[in-house]
């Protein structure tokens, strides 16, 4: 199941239609991203979000995301919500993992692959605290690691480990 043959849970909603469309961020929900950057690049409230910051892997041009970090067993991790063909994930396997957080202040990070057999913890956290990112995963932060097992190989996680 990848994101192409499968519809994003979140275009049945008509609000979230308005921001993405087949995977992609609408020009509404490109101008919400920057916005949410500005905020959560601040280090404003709720600390989990932050800005995700990594050269664009065809201009080299810093490309800054809206992004939500979960925490599990002390580690912090990335999700992509739309899936592998993400622009951020395709930039940051570009980088070979180099990228900056910004939540108030800059960190230069690495971000590392997790396997997808050990992303279920991880996909059901970040469901449970992301608030529109979890309209586009198909299960809600109730169910069973062993159905977030089932999908983990469509949403990439990455561990953030000081650069």
């Amino acid at each position: 199941m990848n994101n192409s043959t499968h519809s994003d849970p979140a275009e049945r909603g008509a609000l979230m239609r308005l921001l993405y469309r087949n995977w992609r961020p609408t020009r509404l929900g490109r101008w919400v991203n920057r916005l949410t950057c500005w905020w959560s690049g601040l280090g404003l409230p709720p600390r989990f979000q932050a800005v995700l910051e990594v050269h664009g892997r065809n201009s080299g041009r810093k490309r800054s995301n809206p992004v939500v970090i979960a925490t599990v067993e002390g580690k912090r991790y990335l999700v992509s919500m739309l899936g592998s063909e993400s622009d951020w994930v395709r930039n940051v396997e570009a980088a070979h993992g180099a990228a900056v957080i910004r939540q108030g202040r800059r960190r230069c990070v690495h971000l590392a692959v997790v396997p997808p057999e050990e992303r279920a913890p991880i996909l059901r956290e970040y469901v449970r605290i992301a608030s529109s990112g979890r309209r586009h995963f198909p299960l809600p932060a109730s169910a069973s690691l062993a159905d977030f097992e089932a999908i983990a190989r469509c949403y990439p996680v990455y561990r953030i480990d000081p650069s």
